[in-house]
């Protein structure tokens, strides 16, 4: 038998053992607590750290990225910040980010889009109504002109109906900006007419010096017409615009291989890089136009010809520099655009300046035995070859030989047989003979002169034209509506 002190002892070791063994089991958990909330401590202290930075990554997107990526609609140029940590760029929050600044920007330019869309909207039916009040006093005017011969009357008229003009067109180009047609149909014209019937609806068309180098009969197709006529108005008057009071334009109308080119030089400051970037890409019209991006007050000129070009299939080029330091431009129309009339049934407005180029016919044939009997050209008045002391011909300078005379068939009447109902001719001729006769009886007075700073472009000899063109080659289309 075991004794019981041993049993004693064996069950205080036994006791004392499992003490110890938990005592260790506890220590070892309390160490893993400790180890434990040291992590979670980290861990809150990096979550914290965390949410720090997105709140400041998201301030920075409200404060800085998102308004600049709104102006980056409107404005390209407008640099957009990055985010505020770099190293976010490419993480799920950077890319999520991202997102976030791409679809504001893809809404912004929707909802501009249709704002402008609902402004253009708004102007066209506007200027619809100012264009049609301003037809009506057009017509009316013209009726005046072509019942009333007194000259002061005429005069008045012929100012009020330029100055119509000059609305009128300022309405048709907001129109045109705007989406709508061009507002007039009309049928084949001379290219000539269309070029200076778009000179004469300007304040300044007596600085338009117009060099007509096209063959006689040279016209437009009916639909191109009207937009070559605003084209041209519109380069024309930045040309006037923005060069000085006593400078002259130069226009000179040429025959290129694709067609007919209208080039207009002008002595103005010229333009910088940026603004010749952006005249070229609104002339292109290949972006749409939106009426915010065209300044205040809106610029619409550029624009107007960047919608006609590509309604029209017309080509204009603002890129080049005129040979007197201004800006050259350049306005294409394809030969598909260019029909060919009559002169003789159709001649060109009595006004438009006649061509420089001669007739088939009456150019001479080339020459390749200069010198001799057979080739030997005849001398032009004024040029004499004198033997010098050798007994050798000896060229002197040759004087500019005169226009010859044209012959009654193939000079175009331009005035019309009289009838019991005026035309716009007629009354134009009227018109102008009676302005004509007292600018002469003025002059011959010493009441006016050419140099009297009184007088008016109707009462100077030489202006008369250009404003009768103005007045009724314009209206010759829309009698044809």
């Amino acid at each position: 038998m075991i004794e019981l002190p041993d049993l004693v002892a064996g069950g205080l070791a036994a006791g004392t053992l499992s003490a110890l063994a938990l005592g260790g089991g506890f220590l070892r958990l309390r160490r893993q607590q400790t180890r434990q909330r040291a992590e979670l401590a980290a861990l809150r202290t990096r979550l914290d750290g965390s949410l720090r930075a997105f709140t400041a990554e998201v301030e920075h997107l409200a404060a800085r990225r998102v308004p600049a990526a709104a102006r980056q609609v409107a404005h390209p140029h407008v640099a957009e910040p990055g985010p505020l940590q770099p190293l976010t760029t490419g993480t799920p929050l950077g890319i999520a980010l991202e997102n976030v600044v791409l679809a504001l920007q893809s809404e912004v330019a929707a909802q501009r889009t249709r704002v402008d869309a609902a402004a253009q909207a708004g102007m066209r039916g506007a200027t619809r109504e100012i264009q049609a009040a301003l037809y009506r006093l057009q017509d009316a005017l013209r009726g005046l002109q072509q019942r009333y011969d007194e000259p002061e009357l005429a005069q008045t008229l012929f100012r009020l109906d330029h100055e119509n003009e000059q609305s009128l067109r300022r309405a048709q180009v907001t129109a045109v900006v705007c989406g709508a047609w061009v507002g007039l149909a009309r049928e084949e014209s001379h290219l000539v007419d269309a070029v200076t019937g778009g000179q004469a609806r300007l304040a300044g068309y007596h600085r338009v010096r117009v060099h007509n180098h096209l063959e006689t009969g040279t016209a437009l197709v009916s639909h191109a017409v009207e937009p070559v006529a605003i084209i041209v108005a519109e380069l024309l008057d930045n040309a006037l615009r923005h060069s000085a009071p006593d400078t002259d334009v130069v226009v000179s109308l040429e025959h290129v291989h694709h067609g007919v080119c209208v080039t207009i030089d002008d002595a103005g400051l010229g333009m910088t890089r940026d603004e010749r970037d952006r005249a070229r890409r609104l002339v292109a019209g290949d972006d749409p136009i939106l009426l915010t991006d065209l300044g205040d007050p809106p610029r619409m000129g550029l624009a107007a010809i960047g919608r006609l070009t590509r309604q029209f299939d017309l080509g204009v080029d603002v890129s080049s520099t005129s040979p007197y330091g201004g800006v050259r431009a350049v306005l294409r129309v394809d030969s598909h655009l260019l029909s060919r009339l009559d002169p003789v049934d159709r001649p060109p407005a009595a006004s438009a300046p006649r061509t420089t180029r001669r007739a088939a016919a009456d150019r001479p044939a080339p020459s390749h035995a200069y010198g001799t009997e057979t080739g030997a050209p005849e001398a032009a008045p004024g040029h004499h070859e004198l033997p010098n002391a050798d007994g050798l011909p000896q060229r002197r300078r040759r004087t500019r030989a005169a226009a010859p005379e044209e012959s009654p068939a193939h000079r175009p009447a331009h005035r019309p047989a009289q009838g019991p109902v005026r035309g716009p001719e007629e009354a134009a001729a009227a018109l102008g003979a009676l302005q004509s006769g007292t600018a002469a009886a003025r002059a011959a007075a010493g009441n006016t002169g050419a140099g009297d700073p009184g007088s008016t472009p109707a009462d100077r000899p030489g202006e008369n034209d250009r404003t009768d063109h103005t007045d009724h080659t314009d209206i010759e289309g829309e009698a044809a509506r």
